[in-house]
């Protein structure tokens, strides 16, 4: 049984294959295009996820696709008549780029789709496809869930509890009334680019006083006691999807925005409103799984949706509940819902109880050392295959270089964890600022996660929990701060991912030789991609990514290119 599973009407389009229960593949779209973050039909994944499984269009029985595209449409018509004259955006945006999308969809799947076979279609609701399709492929049988994003085809957050296969839900919000387009105006408040930027926008609230402006932001959204979510639309522009997510309102009460541009200085406000926002969607946020706490049993929560890759506040909800662990999709925004929408299918349209845990994200294409070695003859590059790739490439770490880290499988989601990154020592202090600046070309405050192998994350880091997906930030110890200061936010705090020998041999040994030399099994990962592009895909992504920026070498497959 073949099931493709496609996210396209939403961004972060993608597309996977479950086989039997089991995902073959899954890959964004973006990756691809160059586009990041693209709207654009997955067209090009779906052929190449195809490939990778080794089937043809004659193969699949089923296509899961991550919306219903008719659910809630009397709602949405009955508020854009709400809106009056300020309705023509909202119309354009909800129900013509809907309608254009439904066309490229039954258009390629009429038309583009070769053959005579036609698998059924099967529309899986938004969240349903994020809450109840994380569920499926995560460890817990039992579980609370949690799903927030800016909205689905008009619900914003749902969640309830599954126990003995049988799903209850608690509360449930709808737009305008949502936790993601309340913190998208504050993305663009700082001049970043909202509904794209929001990791920007975590990344610079330690920097200021929350305190000064939480009680203001704070009072624009409300959790109710029964868990719906309800925003105060009067200092927004989103609920009629205006030019700009906040108004004039929002600007008298939190003071002039920022430019949206990379040279743009930060004020202080600036910083204090991220500040403030970051700890209203934490508090928000808790407050939900608070009820959760009263109103189920369970021991372990799953979180989902685009909300779900704000990492700090999935820290606090495993250090400030009862919850032992949670389990959040390592492409938990929209990109992950392909796969969701898949296992809806699987497990719940289609009957199969049996279910297929996810925990590791290399489900990405690869590429052999006879393909890599090819490509670069092409490029008629100097390089040096390497008996001990790992051994060699740290090195190059401990001696201060910056390593381009191509190797297996490209992982899912929107953190590199150690198939496509960008690799250095976490105890040279420089390291940080001279990324940033000479690699990344990106805005100096932005700090970088630390990878550390499982076996010893515990020794620098407070929470105690495994995080392989990068979703969960944690605190270095005190004693090792100033020893990791390269991966240490301004706060103590790090975007941990922690590294198993099971999922990733290559990488934990990578760590492992690394901690030899430097004496700490840890080393600072950053996406292999510099600020506005997606993550590399190919060997010639790759190579054209390294000789246009910092980088010192690049390690791809056996093979070590060096400047």
């Amino acid at each position: 049984m073949n099931i493709l599973g496609i996210n396209y009407i939403f961004h972060d389009t993608s597309s996977c294959i479950v086989q039997d229960g089991d995902l073959i593949c899954a890959l964004e779209e973006e990756r691809f295009t160059r586009n990041k973050h693209t709207y654009e039909f997955p067209e090009r994944s779906i052929q190449r996820c195809l490939s990778i499984a080794k089937l043809d269009t004659e193969n699949i029985d089923h296509i899961a696709v991550s919306i219903d595209p008719w659910k809630h449409q009397l709602k949405k018509i009955a508020y854009a008549l709400s809106l009056g004259f300020k309705s023509k955006q909202f119309i354009k945006n909800e129900f013509w780029r809907y309608r254009n999308q439904q066309q490229k969809f039954w258009h390629w799947y009429r038309h583009t789709w070769p053959g005579n076979k036609h698998p059924e279609v099967h529309f899986i609701e938004h969240h349903k496809s994020h809450i109840l399709g994380s569920y499926f492929v995560s460890p817990y049988e039992n579980a609370a869930l949690l799903s927030l994003d800016g909205s689905g085809e008009w619900s914003t957050h749902w969640m309830g509890e599954i126990r003995d296969g049988k799903i209850s839900k608690i509360a449930e919000s709808f737009f305008p009334n949502s936790l993601g387009s309340f913190y998208e105006a504050a993305t663009e408040f700082c001049g970043f680019r909202p509904n794209y930027d929001e990791g920007k926008t975590m990344g610079l609230a330690p920097f200021g006083n929350a305190d000064r402006l939480y009680d203001k932001a704070r009072s624009l959204v409300t959790i109710k006691d029964t868990g719906e979510i309800a925003v105060d639309t009067g200092y927004f522009n989103f609920p009629h999807y205006g030019e700009c997510r906040y108004n004039e309102k929002f600007v008298a009460l939190f003071g002039k925005p920022r430019a949206q541009s990379k040279t743009a200085p930060f004020e202080s406000h600036h910083e204090d409103v991220a500040a403030a926002f970051q700890k209203a969607l934490e508090d928000c946020a808790l407050k939900m799984c608070k009820i959760l706490e009263q109103k189920t049993s369970a021991e372990h929560i799953i979180i989902a949706g685009g909300v779900a890759l704000n990492s700090v506040m999935n820290g606090r909800i495993i250090r400030e509940t009862r919850f032992k662990d949670a389990y959040i999709m390592p492409a938990a925004g929209d990109n992950g819902t392909a796969i969701g929408a898949a296992y809806c299918v699987w497990n719940d349209v289609l009957g199969n109880t049996k279910r297929h845990t996810h925990l590791n994200p290399f489900v990405g294409t690869s590429y052999s050392d006879d393909e890599v070695e090819a490509t670069l003859k092409g490029f008629k590059l100097s390089y040096k295959k390497c008996d001990d790739i790992c051994q060699a490439a740290a090195q190059l770490i401990h001696q201060g270089k910056i390593i381009g880290w191509f190797q297996g499988n490209m992982e899912i989601g929107p953190r590199a964890l150690g198939s496509r990154s960008i690799v250095a020592d976490p105890t040279n202090a420089n390291m940080k600022g001279k990324i940033n600046a000479e690699v990344k070309y990106r805005e100096p405050y932005r700090p970088f996660a630390p990878s550390a192998i499982e076996e010893s994350y515990k020794t620098y880091f407070e929470l105690g929990v495994d995080d392989p997906f990068m979703l969960k930030v944690d605190f270095v110890k005190p004693e090792w701060r100033a020893k990791l200061a390269a991966i240490t936010h301004v706060d103590g705090s790090a975007r941990l991912q922690t590294v198993s020998k099971k999922t990733n041999p290559l990488y934990h040994r990578l760590i492992s030789e690394v901690g030899k030399l430097t004496g700490t099994d840890v080393v600072l990962n950053t996406s292999f991609n510099v600020m506005g592009e997606p993550v590399v895909e190919s060997p010639e992504q790759a190579i054209r990514c390294f000789y246009t920026s910092g980088l010192d070498a690049l390690a791809i497959g056996n093979f070590l290119i060096m400047k």
